[in-house]
């Protein structure tokens, strides 16, 4: 079984951030939300106040001015094509991808290419979590949650934060746009979480 993280990984970008301004495009009155996602923004990750969570709630009351189902449908067939080839090449049908980004998000694109997500539960018409954020040390509980026996053979991401899956994995894998370079497992960083 092959894991892998979503967003500048296997995606191209970052799917939440071009949802949020896919949807900005057509409910225009999401502009209203941006002062107080700016302040939100400024506590969380200038001053360190708060949790990650807490931060992310606070972006996604954006989706209250949303039709979750249609708007997310709408995306990825605008946006599917972000699926970087190299993934495309090599994906096998046992794939899981674990993201903090939502659930409600990524299943869709996960039906379409073909593959298992996990990822942070968020409730889609009121941005509320529905337990921890998908990051970090959770990766590796939610994963064992569905996989309790399972062994990782290859794990990908485009960040050390994700250092907790790499330890748990046969071999890892950093990615950097289109290149794919080993794991260094000399580099450690704290995670904002």
């Amino acid at each position: 079984m092959n894991v892998y993280d979503f967003d500048r990984t296997i995606y191209n970008g970052d799917s939440t951030v071009d949802f949020y301004l896919f949807c900005m495009w057509r409910h225009k009155r999401i502009l209203l939300l941006l002062p107080s996602l700016l302040f939100a923004y400024i506590k969380y990750y200038l001053f360190n106040i708060g949790t990650k969570t807490e931060f992310k709630e606070s972006m996604y009351k954006f989706l209250k001015f949303c039709n979750a189902e249609t708007d997310v449908a709408d995306f990825w067939k605008e946006h599917i094509s972000k699926i970087k080839h190299w993934y495309l090449e090599q994906r096998k049908d046992d794939d899981v991808i674990i993201s903090a980004s939502p659930e409600f998000l990524l299943n869709p694109c996960g039906k379409e290419i073909g593959f298992t997500v996990i990822a942070s539960k968020v409730c889609s018409k009121s941005g509320k979590y529905d337990g921890e954020n998908c990051y970090y040390n959770e990766k590796v509980n939610r994963f064992f949650q569905l996989y309790p026996d399972s062994v990782i053979d290859e794990f990908y991401s485009d960040h050390y934060s994700d250092e907790p899956l790499a330890n748990i994995s046969k071999k890892a894998f950093i990615v950097d746009k289109d290149t794919i370079i080993p794991w260094d497992f000399n580099k450690h960083i704290k995670p904002h979480i």
